[in-house]
């Protein structure tokens, strides 16, 4: 600004104190050969901090700062204009900033302002050209000091960009930014809406966020759902990538992802997503419509290039608009007819509408190409390592993990879900039946209170752990609850003042809830928490048993000061289909093969479950019953020697006595568990004798008309059954109609000159009609699937000759009528007919 003003150089205080002048002379100064020559004291450079996006051909930005974060040190210094929580209007000048940084030569600054830029913070509406900056003092150009005034212009049209980082890594962290806020946003609303005294539908409460970026004309498509509170799953392309987040006090995130830790925050825009991990910016594109033309930016339309109604070119300008003291232009994306709709001079904001384009080519529309590669990958082991890869360690993440589940967090993709439950049930189980999870818990609570209890009190309790630990493997070895217990109760007693008994109760407080948990052996504590996970489904489900709307409102009168709980049970009810899953696989290892052995607590919660009368939980309500009906009835090996006995029993003696087989067919016994160990019996008799029982007791809601005892290739043995359709069902009654109005139809006198075989044709539509009512079912046991392979022609052939069954007529059997001597009268008349066209048992109906 001096020698703008025409001050000459020599009277310039600080150019006369580098030459060692009087600061306050006048007098002239030889600058060709000064004497003494001024040697400079280092190296400076200078960055200007502007409110610019390089990537848009440098564009002035407005708007609020967030954040502002810059550390000055002894040889790097900077001033700004705005702070957090300013902002920059669009009226005001770009610079904001000025930064400084001084070395002992050019490279050492140009080391230390890189370092300071890259520590620089700035979270705001706008961008800035700290990364572009970061990136031109690292081109070699730079480096080598062979830079001159067209350096900056040729970069600009080589279209340099600033370091960015990778597009892979953009795509989580965009997507966890969109799908974090939609969560939040979601139950904010939810909850507010529960509170103005309103029942929505839980669909407000979506555990799924769809989501689309485009980046350099790539649309990445993929599913995010929360499965823990902080933890978030990522599905494309089927691939799977579960990420832990964590969301900081500035708003930012901060997540683990391939072995090293970022934090990001995303700035949405009209037409983009800005998406900021480590300093780098990324950005995503949305979906735009190209007949639709909007400002991108703050500022004041100063007029149109294009006239109404005038042809306008693909990716030519349209307007010019006023934005922080600079001009800048909009574009069209493709070519068409233009039509204004603003006046010049108007105030725009950012997706202001400015113009609308009647496209030239409606179907010339640039689509973006759809990824099709997978999402990175997770280190090897760096989920376990997460949570620690020691027993109780994966104890705690499975149990967490178990309990976000029966809370509602779920994948949206049924697959991975399923494996996600499968193994988390397994490790859960798993690590309940390890008896090193007690010991390596005692270590861990022990741990944090070495120094906080008596040492003698802390050498007996190790002691005790010792002698567990080397018994571990013994079948015999029990986890020493009680001693600990003792240890603990003895001291306690022994201390006489009030104030250090309380203390001392208070500081050994968890080792006695650990104990209490292994009160009854590992056994016990894996069922403690099985009941838990129980009772929490049971709790939930409780509530909605007579519908949505009463269970909300339930719900809101037990918690009229907390509708957050309100809006986290309802949540879970909306995703009970996983929670349905993992309750069954809980009632299955509860009770295991013997569900003779449950205990009462666990007795007590399946009649809970069994109580659901909601068609929601008729899954597990069913399960709890069979536990329940199971436990009830007599052990499995005493019903198969029972029915066994009923088997033989029957075909003791000349004759057949099929009143026994009408015993099982009839008991309330549970059979059908047992009858299939029968298909294989030693005894041909006994095997033919199960397969009937177990058709008939499977139909007997059905009217069986025909049963026949046939052979296969080999001595195959099969039943060949047909039955009507129940009267209750659609098609019989629609059968039986038909064939009644025919019978009222024929309500007429024929005389003898009649044809009566019109009669007959009468009574044949009849039993058409009840034929759309017979069924035909086929069954034969085989001892391998591939033996089932090889007779599966011959069985489904077998279905091609219903004919040979006579519809409501009583099947044939022996001359005795049993069918024991049906057998032998086979047996002696297989030498004189073909033995494939020839039952082999032919058994009345009933």
């Amino acid at each position: 600004l001096q020698v703008a003003m025409g001050l000459p150089l020599h009277r310039i205080k600080d150019i006369r104190l580098l030459y060692q002048a009087d600061p306050w002379g006048s007098s002239p100064i030889d600058f060709e050969h000064p004497i003494p020559e001024p040697v400079p004291h280092g190296h400076v450079i200078a960055c200007r901090i502007t409110a610019e996006n390089p990537d848009e051909g440098f564009r002035p930005g407005s708007g609020t700062v967030q954040e502002l974060n810059f550390r000055s040190s002894k040889d790097v210094w900077g001033y700004f204009s705005v702070s957090a929580s300013g902002g920059l209007h669009e009226y005001a000048d770009s610079q904001f900033g000025h930064c400084f940084s001084w070395g002992s030569n050019r490279d050492i600054a140009r080391r230390n302002m890189v370092l300071a830029l890259k520590e620089l913070s700035i979270r705001g509406d706008f961008r800035t050209t700290v990364e572009y900056l970061i990136t031109l003092l690292e081109t070699d150009s730079f480096l080598d000091n062979t830079i001159d005034t067209a350096w900056l212009d040729k970069l600009i049209a080589e279209k340099v960009k600033a370091e960015r980082p990778d597009t892979l890594l953009g795509v989580v962290c965009g997507s966890l930014c969109i799908s974090e806020e939609a969560f939040r946003k979601r139950f904010a609303d939810y909850q507010a809406l529960l509170e103005k005294g309103q029942v929505m539908n839980a669909e407000m409460l979506s555990n799924v966020v769809d989501i689309e970026l485009i980046c350099d004309g790539v649309k990445y498509s993929l599913q995010v759902s929360r499965v823990q509170p902080t933890s978030y799953a990522l599905v494309m392309n089927n691939s799977l990538l579960e990420v832990e987040v964590h969301r900081m006090s500035d708003g930012s995130l901060l997540l683990s992802l391939g072995g090293a830790s970022h934090v990001t925050y995303l700035k949405e825009e009209v037409d983009k997503y800005q998406v900021v991990i480590g300093g780098r910016t990324c950005v995503f594109e949305k979906e735009n419509d190209p007949r639709v033309l909007r400002a991108t930016s703050p500022g004041k339309l100063i007029q149109y290039t294009v006239e109404d109604g005038n042809h306008v070119s693909a990716n030519e300008h349209y307007a010019e608009i006023e934005v922080m003291k600079m001009v800048t232009f909009l574009y069209t994306l493709e070519s068409g007819i233009l039509h204004h709709e603003k006046q010049p001079g108007a105030i725009l904001h950012p997706g202001t509408l400015v113009a609308r384009l009647d496209l030239d080519d409606p179907t010339k529309v640039r689509q973006a190409r759809r990824y099709t590669g997978s999402l990175p990958e997770s280190k090897e082991g760096e989920v376990k390592v997460r949570g620690g890869t020691k027993v109780h360690q994966v104890f705690q993440s499975t149990e967490k993990a178990a309990q976000c589940i029966m809370a509602g967090f779920t994948i949206s993709d049924d697959a991975f879900f399923s494996e996600k439950l499968a193994k988390c049930v397994r490790d859960l189980l798993d690590t309940l039946s390890d008896p090193a999870l007690p010991l390596l818990e005692m270590q861990e609570v022990l741990s944090t209170m070495s120094g906080h209890i008596p040492a003698t009190v802390e050498e007996a309790i190790q002691s005790s752990l010792a002698r567990y630990m080397n018994n571990l493997t013994s079948v015999l070895c029990q986890f020493p609850s009680l001693q600990i217990s003792n240890i603990i109760n003895r001291h306690g007693a022994s201390i006489q003042k009030k104030s250090a008994h309380d203390q001392f109760f208070m500081n050994t407080n968890a080792i006695m809830q650990l104990v209490q948990r292994y009160r009854n052996g590992i056994r016990g504590r894996r069922m403690a928490v099985i009941i838990e996970l129980l009772s929490e489904y049971c709790r939930v489900e409780k509530s909605f048993q007579e519908g949505y709307e009463k269970g909300v409102q339930l719900l809101r009168a037990e918690h009229s000061e907390d509708m957050a709980n309100v809006a986290r049970d309802i949540f879970a009810h909306y995703y009970i289909s996983g929670r349905n899953q993992l309750a069954i696989k809980l009632i299955d290892a509860a009770c295991g093969s013997d569900p003779h052995s449950i205990s009462e607590d666990l007795k007590l919660m399946l009649k809970q479950l069994a109580s659901l009368n909601n068609y929601k939980n008729s899954k597990v309500a069913l399960a709890a019953k069979e536990v329940l009906i199971s436990a009830q009835q007599p052990p499995y090996e005493l019903r198969h020697n029972q029915v066994e006995s009923i088997f033989l029993s029957a075909m003791e003696g000349s004759g057949f006595n099929s009143e026994k087989l009408e015993q099982i067919i009839k008991s309330g016994t549970a059979i059908f568990d047992i009858l299939p160990s029968f298909f294989y019996h030693k005894n041909r008799l006994v095997c033919l004798s199960a397969l009937e029982v177990y058709v008939r007791r499977s139909y007997t809601a059905y009217e069986v008309t025909c049963v026949q005892h046939e052979e296969l290739r080999n001595d195959v043995i099969l039943i060949r059954w047909q039955f009507l359709l129940p009267l209750s069902h659609p098609n019989r009654q629609v059968a039986y109609k038909r064939a009644s109005m025919s019978s009222l139809s024929m309500a007429k006198v024929f005389s003898l000159s009649e044809d009566l075989a019109s009669l007959g044709k009468h009574h044949m539509s009849s039993t058409n009609l009840l034929l759309s009512c017979q069924r035909t079912g086929v069954m034969a046991a085989f001892r391998s699937f591939s033996e089932f392979e090889s007779y599966f022609d011959d069985l489904m052939s077998l279905f091609e000759e219903d004919d040979d069954l006579t519809l409501l007529s009583p099947t044939s059997t022996g001359s005795n009528g049993d069918l024991l001597s049906a057998i032998s009268e086979n047996a002696r008349g297989e030498g004189g007919g073909d033995e494939e066209d020839a039952p082999v048992i032919m058994m009345r109906a009933g």
